[in-house]
């Protein structure tokens, strides 16, 4: 839905009571192109949605299917087809039929409610929106002062000869109708050139009007947006755009019965009328005529009514009828039926009567298809026993896998269950039993046929479950090994390759090369990223272990490094570690371009590992190690940038020596304090830590004032700077020794900031750049300026989970120093204006986010401003 496509996509938003969002022009529905042939729409659910979000995608589908002629068959091998998916857009789709290819339908977070997706399914059929329509005008006024800037294209009309309403009268009922505030602007736009009072009086409500229907002939506004189902306007325009016939049906139970317009009094001449038959995938249906009373011809030429075992008039012929003789019950090879009736003639018979019903179970001779309990994706019906026999071509197995699961549960499934054999019948090996609310793993047969048995008591009733199966074949038994070098690994429905001890796969998948790392036991050496001097590959992940003799010490030397990354180092990274366990005493974690300095082990023995992800590759690095006795210990300064990490006293957890001094230089991003908290702590004790102690200094120095002096063994509480920057320093003295501290650090959000005149950064989170923001996140800053001077922001970034309400993730702005002061606004989505200025000295910014969707974050500059006789929000 980029590039050229962008003029035929409609974006929807989900929106309490309502629907909307980014919506692109699209193909315009009087394009004949854009109707589905025959009005069959092939279909992909990919997968990662739920087995719920798939139970509500089919209920939309039967929605359209109950009330008009267009059939959602699951996709095989056609050109065509719409995928649900899950795009950035969030909930959107192509109008009509694309054609040439996929074309996705977009369901994206809270957008997997039924009448969102059966409005979805409309662009697909080839709708726009209803007030989008050239006669709009007559009917709606457009509030455009009200429309989010940006947003204005979505209330644009269409012109006559782009869009075919078919004839029917502008629809205020439509499911395909916007809400009376869609796009409504937010009110720190809305209010920005209102005083202060008059701000907070108009932001007791939520949204402003964007489209509002003229008064009917009673004098009432007609209710718009509805998203409950489809309106009569919206099924007798589908019913015309896909020529439905005016009689038949979409039959939808379990059992029903149905007969030719007039019976038994006789049908008119020139009747033509379809029904289709539509049960639950892995029943079939038999067809039993109860009454048979038509003009008789040859071949059945003139009156007729024909049943194809299917969903078209494509599909194969089931037989033709006529005359007065009952045909045969009738069974379907799947799910679905199509009836057919036509009378041509002036002779007038009564006409036909049929009841059919759905049976589970039976044998199932094909390559590939559906199996779901009866009345999936509703509660399955009590009392019921069914019994699949599945069989695909030879030489393949049969696959199964399960896209939806719930059975009453119970320890050993005694009631409700599914039961699986590899085999054709019920004394085959047994592969399990299952119930609950578990999917079962992906199975896969020794033969190329499957056994399955769903039963149900008669008390509890859930939705049942829904599965695919098709042919699986072993790749690698082929003569080649699946083009393998070394292994390969067989999978369903597909296959890997995989090498054998001390060797990896290359870049192509298939070939095997030797594995970087290893145990390294030689006193000096040297090590290189993967492919030195030429860029790293993507995917590596290298270990090399180095150990020296017991009362050696390891030195490592970069002499060139250049990874992915700055500060975080997600991406691609070194770590160094004292010992050879992956939770050994971390030195560092090193990525970026900035060669790290020299690090000697703890101990004999040093483990280094580098890590590349799928993306950006750089030259990596080349480094020298040398092992020998002990050096005498000198200082130990440390500088320490990462978000997270642990400090510890020298030789932790063994003495420290005497006679040390260690310093550690802490800062974090901008905007963000440090917190420590002590682990452990043994030293010597003294009521005024006057020998051996650590003290923490909150700021860049020893120089900045003191957060405390501690000793002994009693455990400080955590301990926060003031701003990014924490120092800490370790003495000990000549005398006694004792075992040191451990101490955790980590960078925690808000906290009081000063401005300045000169600008300063503040960001949402600590990795801000290389991480979205956490979820979960509940920061509040207070910005405070000097007695006489304002706060002015100014955002450079701002990309937050976008909701109508901004009830998910969200940005609020306090106009004082703290959340009772009047609220400036509540952001979202795109954000705020570039610049927004406090009223007094002071300025409040509440960051909070879910557990769900995450974005990039905020990066806000501050300064402090002259009161100035201007608004909240200048832009």
């Amino acid at each position: 839905m980029t590039g050229s496509s962008a003029n035929e996509t409609s974006r929807n938003r989900a929106l309490p009571n309502r629907q909307g969002s980014h919506r692109r022009k699209r193909a315009a529905t009087s394009r004949p192109e854009r109707v589905w042939p025959e009005g069959v729409i092939p279909y992909v659910i990919s997968g990662n949605f739920s087995g719920s979000q798939r139970a509500i995608f089919r209920q939309a589908m039967r929605h359209w299917e109950k009330h008009t002629c267009v059939t959602f068959m699951e996709r095989t091998t056609e050109e065509s087809y719409i995928v649900f998916t899950y795009r950035p857009c969030g909930c959107c789709s192509y109008v009509g039929r694309r054609g040439g290819g996929p074309q996705a339908i977009s369901i994206g977070k809270n957008c997997d409610k039924f009448g969102i997706v059966v409005h979805e399914l409309g662009h697909v059929i080839g709708f726009w929106h209803e007030h989008t329509r050239p006669d709009r005008d007559e009917h709606v006024s457009i509030i455009r002062d009200n429309i989010q800037p940006g947003q204005e294209y979505n209330f644009l009309k269409m012109e006559p000869g782009e869009v075919d309403s078919l004839g029917e009268v502008y629809d205020f009922d439509s499911i395909m109708h916007y809400a009376r505030n869609t796009f409504s602007r937010p009110y720190w736009l809305q209010a920005a050139r209102l005083t202060q009072r008059s701000l907070l009086l108009k932001c007791r409500g939520i949204f402003l009007d964007t489209i509002l229907p003229r008064y009917d002939v009673n004098g009432v506004r007609p209710p718009i947006g509805q998203r409950t189902r489809l309106s009569k306007g919206d099924i007798t325009q589908a019913r015309k755009l896909y020529k439905c016939s005016r009689c038949g049906d979409s039959l939808q139970e379990s059992s029903g019965n149905f007969s030719s317009p007039g019976f038994p009094n006789g049908y008119s001449a020139y009747m033509h009328c379809i029904w289709r038959i539509s049960v639950t995938p892995g029943e079939k249906i038999i067809l039993n005529f109860t009454s048979m009373d038509l003009y008789r011809s040859h071949l059945c030429w003139y009156d007729h009514v024909e049943i194809r075992d299917g969903y078209s008039r494509k599909a194969p012929l089931k037989g033709r009828f006529c005359g007065d003789k009952l045909p045969e019950p009738i069974i379907s090879t799947d799910s679905r039926l199509w009836i057919e009736f036509r009378s041509s003639s002036n002779w007038v018979g009564k006409g036909f009567s049929a009841v059919y019903e759905a049976i589970c179970g039976g044998e199932v001779k094909k390559d590939n298809g559906q199996i779901q309990s009866p009345n999936y994706p509703d509660d399955y019906r009590p009392n019921k026993v069914c019994i699949w026999k599945i069989s695909v071509s030879q030489g393949y197995h049969v696959g199964l896998t399960f896209q939806s699961f719930e059975i009453e549960r119970h320890d050993s499934c005694a009631y409700d269950y599914l039961e699986v054999r590899d085999g054709n019948s019920e004394n085959s090996p047994l592969v399990g039993r299952f119930c609950g609310y578990d999917k079962p793993d992906d199975i896969k047969t020794s033969s190329n046929q499957l056994w399955m048995k769903f039963v149900s008591d008669g008390s509890v009733n859930k939705a049942g479950f829904a599965a695919n199966f098709f042919k699986e074949m072993d790749e690698c038994s082929k003569p080649d090994n699946g083009r393998c070098e070394q292994r390969c690994v067989n999978t369903l429905g597909s296959y890997k390759c995989a090498c054998d001890p001390g060797y990896e796969l290359a870049a192509d998948k298939r070939s095997c090369e030797a594995a970087c790392g290893g145990f390294i036991t030689k006193l000096n050496g040297s090590i290189t990223s993967p492919g030195w001097p030429r860029e790293y590959p993507p995917n590596k992940n290298c270990i090399w272990q180095l150990v020296a003799p017991t009362q050696y010490r390891i030195t490592l030397l970069f002499d060139v490094f250049e990874t992915e990354g700055n500060d975080v180092c997600k991406y691609d990274y070194v770590e160094v570690r004292s010992g050879l366990s992956a939770d050994s005493r971390l030195h560092g974690k090193f990525c970026g371009a900035e060669k790290p300095e020299a690090i000697t082990s703890q101990y004999n023995n040093m483990r280094i590992e580098f890590k590349s992800d799928n993306t950006v590759s750089k030259k990596g690095f080349k480094a020298q190690f040398f092992s020998g006795e002990p050096l005498t210990l000198s200082g130990c300064d440390h500088v320490v940038n990462s978000v997270t990490g642990k400090i510890t006293s020298p030789n932790w957890p063994d003495k420290y020596p005497s006679k040390k001094a260690c310093t550690w230089a802490l800062s974090t991003t901008a905007g963000h304090r440090i917190k420590i908290a002590f682990n452990e702590i043994d030293m010597e004790a003294h009521l005024e830590c006057a020998y051996d102690h650590i003290e923490i200094y909150d700021g860049r120095d020893s120089k900045a004032p003191s957060l405390g002096r501690f000793c002994g063994t009693k455990k400080p509480p955590p301990i926060m700077s003031s701003a990014n920057k924490m120092f800490i320093r370790f003495f000990s003295d000549n005398s006694v020794q004792k075992r040191g501290f451990e101490a955790s650090h980590t960078a925690e959000c808000g906290g009081r900031l000063k401005a300045e005149v000169k600008t300063k950064d503040l960001y949402s989170h600590a990795q801000f750049g290389d991480n979205n923001y956490p979820g979960a996140s509940d920061c509040q800053w207070v910005i405070a300026a000097e007695k006489g001077y304002g706060v002015e922001l100014i955002f450079q970034t701002f990309e937050i989970e976008e909701e109508a309400d901004c009830g998910y993730d969200y940005m609020e702005l306090f106009d004082g120093a703290d959340t009772k002061s009047p609220r400036l606004g509540r952001y979202c989505g795109s954000g705020p204006p570039e610049e927004i200025y406090s009223a007094g000295d002071s300025i409040v910014i509440k960051f909070r986010s879910d557990d769900t969707i995450n974005k990039k974050g905020f990066h806000v500059r501050y300064t402090s401003t002259k009161f100035q006789d201007t608004l909240h929000s200048r832009k």
